[in-house]
């Protein structure tokens, strides 16, 4: 077999992929290869991601950051991603990390699309308050606007309870397409799992899984946009939840916000979207913004406290609307004491 594969630009020349092998000739299949960045920060007690719209589209759909990586400009596709959210946003990332890699026919192409496939790249970045007054370009809008059931800071979001859950139970009651891929789950043991439907407990980390679950069940626009003749809409009246995005970039989103919640209990990473002095309370509502739930206070600053993850600076905050508080710093030589020095807070239903 032999397999040549040429870079190029997203908007640009595709890519050419011939693949030869015996007895079988394919013809050259056009593949574009494009970096997506879920950018990450909490501004006023709300986690906030960086959209952009197509400037050729006056109502189009907000849309991750993106563009191309090119192997001659940028010697790995991280420095490429930098590079590019610099030149675009004018925002310099800090922490940056590699979520997965998207390649799905039909969560890109559209009906009767004949363009290049487009592999994406998805990276997760984070960004401090202070990093993110002066945009070149884009938009900072709160992720629970595209995933509104996400919010359990007042308790059990009315989404769910109202539209939701009604709403799978009769995709659940409803038969099932002959193309459905076979799971060792049925459908409502999917959407107790995931939805802590029947008394299960909620899973903060599932995100991902629950949006996949409502992309199958039709109840997201994007799903009547890809496949509308296999979405599993029970009727025309059955309602769409959240707002859609380009492509499939709420399906990256959404494993960004699963990755940064599971991640924020064993590593550091929630002290990335800190100022270098803060409250303990600023430190809560940054933890609930980014977990969802809310969280008893004198538990929350105890399990803080006890696990060394922060130290007093000596100095106070005196608007606060109340008594002053004291301010604190992130103990770095934690990272230097034990491998997984994350915010351990075991969550339960509220």
């Amino acid at each position: 077999m032999t397999t040549t594969v040429n870079l190029s630009a997203e908007f640009a020349e595709p890519i050419s992929r011939e693949i030869r092998s015996p007895g079988r000739s394919l013809e050259a299949t056009p593949v574009e290869i494009g970096l997506n960045a879920a950018i990450v920060s909490v501004s006023n007690d709300e986690p906030v991601v960086l959209v952009v719209r197509n400037q050729n589209e006056t109502n189009g759909a907000d849309g991750l950051p993106y563009g191309p990586f090119s192997p001659f400009d940028h010697r790995t596709l991280e420095i490429g991603l930098r590079s590019w959210v610099k030149e675009q946003t004018d925002i310099d990332l800090g922490y940056v990390e590699q979520l997965y890699t998207f390649g799905d026919r039909g969560r890109h192409a559209q009906p009767g699309d004949t363009s290049p496939h487009v592999v994406s790249i998805g990276y997760l970045a984070l960004t401090r308050v202070s990093d993110i007054d002066n945009l070149r370009a884009g938009l900072w809008r709160s992720w629970y606007h595209y995933f509104p059931w996400e919010d359990w800071r007042k308790g059990c979001p009315e989404i769910i309870e109202k539209v939701i859950a009604p709403e799978l139970q009769r995709w659940i009651d409803s038969p099932n397409a002959r193309t459905s891929p076979a799971r060792p789950l049925d459908r409502r043991q999917r959407a107790r799992i995931c939805f802590g439907l029947d008394g299960a407990a909620w899973d903060e980390e599932k995100v991902l899984e629950r949006y996949e679950l409502l992309y199958e069940a039709g109840l997201v626009a994007e799903a009547r946009r890809d496949r509308p003749e296999s979405a599993a809409v029970v009727s025309g009246n059955t309602p769409t939840v959240g707002a859609s995005m380009r492509f499939d970039h709420r399906r990256v989103l959404a494993t960004a916000i699963g990755r940064v919640r599971a991640k924020i209990k064993y590593r550091p990473v929630i002290f990335e979207l800190m100022p270098a002095e803060f409250t303990l309370f600023e430190l809560q509502k940054h933890v609930e913004a980014i977990l969802g739930p809310h969280l008893h206070k004198q538990n929350f600053r105890r399990l803080v406290e006890s696990a060394g993850l922060v130290e007093p600076t000596g100095e106070v905050k005196t608007r606060t609307g109340g008594r002053p508080a004291k301010l604190f710093r992130f103990r770095r030589e934690v990272l230097l004491e034990r491998p997984a020095p994350g915010v351990r807070i075991k969550l339960g239903r509220s």
